[in-house]
């Protein structure tokens, strides 16, 4: 049964019925990190020390910092790689590797990355860097053609590694201070939860290349490295309920207080749009910052819009990110858990798309990400319920419009 395909025991839960009792941080923290185990059958990891980046500015030096301290092994997957400097710099970190004996490997989806450089490409391959596409159009099948890998993924020497919403283009670079310089959050990751995201690149990569490891992998064991708790969730394409649905079922039927969702392509479907209705109504707050005039994707705006007056109706706050394009994919829960990595909040992501997905249990790490969510509401504005009612005839027409391809948005 699809997420669509709704019956009793899927509906999001009445408003109306009984209530939890009030649980302290630290118990909620534990409620939700057991339900998630349970649920998803993945243990979480201790131990791990996390730092959430902001923009490309700080995330590109991240990344290109830990390429360029390499020893062993590089890992990395992208669905987008463009052109422009930053790939270029890319482009030649990972060469320079390469030339210098660690093993390279470079995961490419073959419909994101269609526009790189093709010299930069040749030149890394030529310095020894292993590239691999993940399902070229051109040679797939009409059902696989849908099915993309949207991972980014980064992982160095087993012992670092980096996941959020950032591709290798010049969209992503700077710090959002205008139209061309998008707002994105990675995170560097160090503890045993480096391994879930080594094996989310695993995954792909043996589908597209022969071999899975080889001497240089030294597989090695991964002491405690800070406080935070992490699970690390994979979604990847197929039918019916997926992991990654799941995930955000427990979060939002696990919020008591507030709930904030952040991302660039908000086009869910019915289940999840009543979902978040019903946990509004029953008095958590919750919020969704999405792009506003600057968006990539006008279509899929319009498919998250046509739902608008549903969840203003059921108080749910909405609001439009002004300063540039919105791309990051994060959700905060109650101040103690919070949700970040590949994944938005649509169709696309939950049925269709390779996703990753961080669910942190770890209040400092949850505090920074507030600060920043509420940082940016305060450069965005808020939709209001009365004047939503009111849009125009052709705003409603082009909501309508988009209805019979929402699926695949």
């Amino acid at each position: 049964m699809t997420s669509t395909q709704q019956s009793p025991a899927l509906r999001p839960g009445d408003p109306e019925g009984p209530t939890e009792p009030p649980l302290s941080p630290e118990e909620r923290a534990l409620r939700i990190r057991r339900r998630l185990e349970r649920l998803i059958g993945i243990a979480a990891t201790e131990g791990n020390a996390l730092v959430p980046l902001r923009n490309g500015d700080a995330i590109f030096g991240a990344m290109l910092e830990a390429i360029g301290s390499a020893e062993h092994t590089v890992d990395m997957m992208t669905f987008v790689y463009w052109k422009g400097d930053i790939a270029r710099r890319f482009a030649e970190a990972l060469a320079d590797r390469a030339r210098a004996g660690v093993r390279v490997r470079l995961l490419l989806d073959g419909f994101g990355s269609r526009l790189i450089d093709k010299d930069q490409l040749r030149a890394m391959e030529q310095a020894g860097v292993r590239v691999a596409w993940f399902r070229k159009p051109l040679y797939l099948s009409p059902l696989k053609q849908n099915h993309r890998c949207h991972r980014k993924v980064l992982v160095v020497d087993e012992m670092t590694a980096f996941t959020g919403g950032v591709g290798i283009a010049e969209e992503w670079c700077g710090d959002a201070r205008n139209e061309n310089e998008w707002r994105d959050t990675h995170v560097r990751v160090s503890g045993p939860a480096v391994d879930g995201l080594a094996a989310a690149f695993a995954q792909n990569w043996a589908e597209c290349h022969e071999d899975l490891f080889d001497p240089r992998d030294r597989f090695v064991e991964h002491g405690p490295r800070g406080d935070a708790v992490v699970q690390v969730v994979r979604g990847s394409a197929s039918f019916g309920w997926q992991d990654m649905q799941t995930l955000l079922r427990v979060v939002l039927e696990s919020a008591q207080e507030r709930v904030r969702v952040a991302t660039a392509y908000f086009a869910p479907d019915a289940y999840f749009i009543e979902l978040l209705c019903a946990t509004a109504r029953r008095g958590v707050t919750v919020e969704i910052l999405l792009p506003g005039p600057h968006t990539d994707k006008r279509v899929c705006q319009l498919a998250g819009q046509n739902h608008y007056e549903e969840l203003l109706a059921s108080g749910v706050r909405v609001f439009h990110y002004q300063p540039t394009m919105m791309h990051a994919k994060v959700i905060t829960v109650d101040g103690v858990a919070s949700l970040v990595g590949s994944t938005n909040f649509n169709r696309r992501s939950l049925d269709h798309d390779e996703e990753v997905m961080l669910a942190v249990l770890d209040i400092a790490f949850t505090a920074t990400l507030d600060e920043h969510y509420t940082e940016d509401l305060a450069v965005s504005e808020e939709i209001k319920p009365g004047r939503w009612k009111r849009r125009s005839g052709l705003q409603r027409v082009r909501e309508a419009a988009v209805v019979p391809i929402r699926r695949f948005l």
